[in-house]
């Protein structure tokens, strides 16, 4: 038996300011503005005050659980221009010391596993990556992106042909911070 509608409500703190077009979401705080569409998705969604309700109407079991997605996804819009997100990686490595610099929307490993040619990972869009000793830091206002971003860091470093549990060098996430730290 279908339900005859699902409905979530999102509370905007202060300090955050909402608006929506059509399905078009957009926050606006101190670290800045994010705008994400949700006009694939059969959904309503309401801005009435500082309350954003997602409904779905005879919703189906995926339209059911879309409505609890597009709500953590405003949630985490909101943690974003509020606080930010903050991913911290770990260079390890045993005996052949990596190089890691940051080019413009990429960053390029040098040395790794005594390789020749330089490994390269992607920067998402807004994304600041800075290199400090054995620590990579990735810092940004849009959770996606960040987490993207410390994604193909940490796939750029794949060992692929040794055995991955005799050889452990790589670069890996260590922490997942809420907050861009300083």
């Amino acid at each position: 038996m279908r339900a005859i509608q699902t409905v979530a409500t999102v509370e905007i703190p202060e300090g955050v300011e909402g608006m929506l077009d059509g399905r078009v979401v957009t926050m606006r705080g101190e670290k800045g503005e994010l705008v994400r569409d949700f006009s694939h998705a059969p959904i309503n969604i309401q801005l009435e005050g500082k309350k954003v309700t997602v409904q779905a109407s005879w919703p189906r079991k995926k339209e059911a659980a879309l409505v609890g997605t597009v709500c953590s996804h405003i949630q985490n819009m909101i943690k974003g221009v509020s606080a930010g997100f903050t991913y911290k990686l770990k260079i390890v490595f045993s005996h052949f010391p990596i190089t890691v610099k940051v080019q413009g929307k990429t960053l390029t490993i040098q040395n790794f596993t005594g390789e020749r040619n330089p490994r390269k990972a992607k920067i998402m869009g807004d994304t600041k990556v800075t290199v400090k000793g054995d620590d990579i830091i990735v810092q940004g206002i849009n959770l996606e992106d960040v987490s993207q971003t410390a994604a193909n860091i940490q796939n750029a470093t794949k060992i692929r042909i040794k055995d991955p549990r005799v050889f452990l060098d790589g670069i890996y996430v260590s922490e997942k911070l809420e907050g861009i730290q300083e």
